[in-house]
């Protein structure tokens, strides 16, 4: 018997508020994308920074709470799989290819002092301020993050 993994693993900053829309079944689908940094070295000894943008898609209850707590600059941790679905271009015919991450688990990073709300108007529930750090198997909160202890402004971040 063989085995298979499909496992992704993401430390990030949300980069716009997550979409969510109702499928067909009623059930809740949230897209958002995620950037994440990577510095590399120049051919002349310079260090650059490198943002990768993932695209990131939650079902159900996760996607409730996503909307809920999860909004652009919310540093996040994720796990999930990654899947690739394709459709037919309705005007050129051509197919296309888009490549995502399913979230299954998230997990919200920052202080008490940033979830004041999450930049749509709903406040945080009361109950999920009680750590510095937020860790919900299907579910989340969500903040803004201050740089100032890591030397990076706001000009470093991507969004």
């Amino acid at each position: 018997m063989s085995k298979h993994v499909n496992k992704v693993i993401l430390l990030g900053n949300v980069g716009k508020d997550p979409e969510i829309k109702a499928m067909q079944s009623g059930d809740l689908v949230a897209n958002f994308s995620l950037a994440t940094m990577d510095r590399v070295k120049d051919q002349s000894g310079n260090w650059n920074d490198r943002t990768e943008w993932h695209n990131l898609v939650s079902f159900k209850r996760l996607a409730e709470v996503t909307c809920d707590y999860v909004s652009k600059g919310s540093k996040i941790y994720i796990e999930g799989k990654l899947t690739t679905r394709s459709w037919e271009d309705k005007e050129t015919g051509k197919t296309m290819y888009r490549t995502q991450i399913i979230v299954l688990d998230l997990s919200l990073l920052g202080s008490r002092s940033d979830q004041k709300g999450n930049g749509n108007g709903r406040p945080q529930r009361e109950e999920s301020r009680t750590n510095e750090s937020h860790s919900f198997a299907h579910a989340g909160g969500g903040q803004q993050d201050d740089y100032g202890d890591l030397g990076i402004d706001s000009s470093d971040i991507p969004f």
